[in-house]
């Protein structure tokens, strides 16, 4: 019994670890809408780790709050997201500019500006505005 408590304990102290590929990557904390992502950046793949408790079903909603927060540290545009509703790798797309990471650091609170959604394919884009805390 001992035993079983200590390997819960251990994965939940786990939970918002980088995976092995962004081991030892900095990371910039920051907060779209009611979703807080840890961000790191190497090379052409970003990684948004979600740390707040929050209903997450799936991918869906939390997708493109993430994208939206990996663009804005990496200054790329994020060509495709992969994951999971806790764990998110966004492939980036900076047209050949070096990556600056990170543009800057801290914590951003972002909000949703703008909604289009294309009825026809399913896809629902989002614009937001950030600012530093």
């Amino acid at each position: 019994m001992r035993w079983f408590l200590s390997v819960c304990l251990c994965l939940l102290c786990a939970c918002n670890a980088p995976t092995r590929h962004f081991r030892d990557v900095p990371l910039t904390r920051i907060a779209v809408e009611d979703s807080i992502f840890d961000i790191r950046i190497k090379g052409e793949l970003a990684e948004a780790v979600r740390i707040n408790r929050q209903y997450a079903p799936r991918l869906g909603p939390i997708g493109p709050r993430a994208a939206r927060a990996m663009a804005h540290i990496s200054g790329c545009e994020v060509e495709r997201i992969l994951g999971d509703q806790a764990v998110i790798l966004g492939i980036l797309d900076c047209d050949g500019v070096p990556n600056t990471y990170p543009r800057t650091s801290g914590q951003y609170d972002c909000i949703t500006v703008d909604r289009w959604t294309n009825h026809g394919l399913g896809i629902e884009t989002l614009e937001f505005e950030c600012s530093p805390y």
